[in-house]
Parts: C-alpha cells; structure tokens; sequence
C-alpha cells in the first residue's frame, strides 16, 4: 500500500480528496464546515473592511446540506483512528443535521461545547448570537486518546485557589475572536488559542490532524506549531493559496501590502 504523504495541503474537494486517505490513519480531525445560511463572507461585520477579505467563499444551499454533511462525514469516520476523535464547529442554523449526521455515521458523542467569543452581529429582533457550538466526539469511547494534564498540571491553582485544570476543562470556552487588523484575511476562521487547547487534549506530537474545510489553514498552520502532521483541502483557490503561503513562510499573519 502507498504511504499515506503527511503535512500537506490540497486545493481540492474535501470529499474527493478524503477517498485517497487509507482507512484509519488519521489522529484527530478538527474543522469548521461552511454554515449554509447565505453567509456574506464580504460584508464589513466585526470592524473589518471587505477589502482585507479574501474573495471565493464556497457556501452550501440549506437544501442539500443535509447530504453534504453525512457524505463528508462518511469519510471522516472511515479515515479516523478508533483511538482518535473530532471536533466540528457548528453554528445554530443548521447543527441539527451535523448532529443527526454525526449519530447516523457512527460517531459517539462525548461533549457538546460551547464556545462563548466576545460579540455578535448586533440584532434589533432578536438576541445576539455570541458562540459557537463545537462538537467532540469519536468512533470508539474505550480507545480514545485524552490528557487531562497537557495544559495545567492536577494541583494547578488559579489566583482565587480554584483547580486551574479543572475549569480549563469545563465545556464553556470564553476565547476571544482574533482580529487581524490591516492583513490580508478570510471572512471566518478559528482562533488559534480554540484550536491550541484542542491539540493539546486531544493530541500528541508527530499526530496527524486533518481539517477538511480549511480556509485561511488555521488548523494546519497552529498543528505545525505544535509539533503535529498535518493535512488539509480546501475548494476555494484563494484560500488555498492564502494557507499555503502562511505554511510555506512559517508566519502566523501575512501582512497586507
């Protein structure tokens, strides 16, 4: 059997390019799929200017998202490790058919996190949405990798004497959105510190990661900052090339000329 090439990213259909994957090779998969409700990925939402905003974002009609989700999860069960796990990120709109999708591939759900981020788009009739829900799960609850100590040890205090490791571990994440003011940019993407403390709990190094909606390469770039493989797709080619660069130049931000 060809070996499986590690830390590289392709401009391509996740989907199509999942199939090339051997079964059972990956260590964790983490991923923000697109949301499937008519995102204006230009619009100048959270002081950002749309001429930062990289063009091309790939949306999925609400129609078919049902269909698209269980045919990329179908995938992601097959390529994941029984001793690996998932995160998928989800807004409101449309986590009922990740949710479902999820049960009907497989997958065994361990926390449903929400990830609190500092302001929304401001509403007139309604309540501000202000988080993200993350989904962790994985194929076998019995071999599942998790260190509960990667990131404070169990005796860890904060300055108030409450358990530091216990309340980093509460499903209730309050991380701020990055906002990276006069670069270059995509219209959404995870900050590093959300994607950090996933790696480090779910991960080890030389494990490999894979993010089949990769975007702007957030996971990809912060994987190899941490000592992980990495893989990755992405449809849209500005994107891919916006990911691909941040990876080839080793830099977190790419400076806007």
């Amino acid at each position: 059997m060809k070996k499986l090439s590690t830390n590289k990213i392709f401009n391509k259909d996740c989907i199509v390019g999942m199939k090339s994957i051997p079964d059972e090779k990956v260590d964790l998969i983490v991923t923000d799929p697109p949301f499937a409700i008519n995102f204006k990925a230009k619009k100048a939402n959270y002081n950002r200017k749309s001429s930062r905003v990289l063009s091309g974002y790939n949306e999925i009609k609400v129609d078919d998202y049902y269909d698209f989700t269980n045919s990329w999860l179908h995938e992601a069960y097959r390529i994941l490790k029984k001793s690996g796990s998932m995160y998928v990120f989800s807004g409101w709109n449309n986590l009922k058919d990740i949710l479902i999708a999820l049960d009907e591939n497989g997958f065994i759900t361990i926390n449903h996190i929400i990830w609190k981020y500092q302001f929304g788009v401001v509403t007139s009739k309604k309540f501000v949405t202000s988080h993200y829900h993350c989904i962790f799960v994985c194929k076998d609850e019995k071999k599942r990798k998790f260190f509960p100590y990667s990131r404070f040890k169990k005796g860890d205090k904060t300055q108030d004497g409450q358990s530091l490791h216990y309340r980093d571990k509460e499903d209730v994440w309050i991380i701020n959105r990055e906002y990276w003011t006069g670069d270059d940019k995509t219209p959404t993407k995870l900050p590093a510190e959300v994607i950090k403390k996933i790696l480090q709990y779910s991960s080890q190094k030389n494990d490999l990661v894979l993010d089949p909606f990769l975007g702007s390469g957030q996971v990809a770039v912060v994987s190899k900052m941490l000592g992980r493989k990495y893989l990755g797709f992405e449809i849209v080619k500005q994107y891919y090339n916006f990911a691909s660069k941040r990876l080839r130049k080793n830099v977190y931000r790419l400076k806007k000329k």
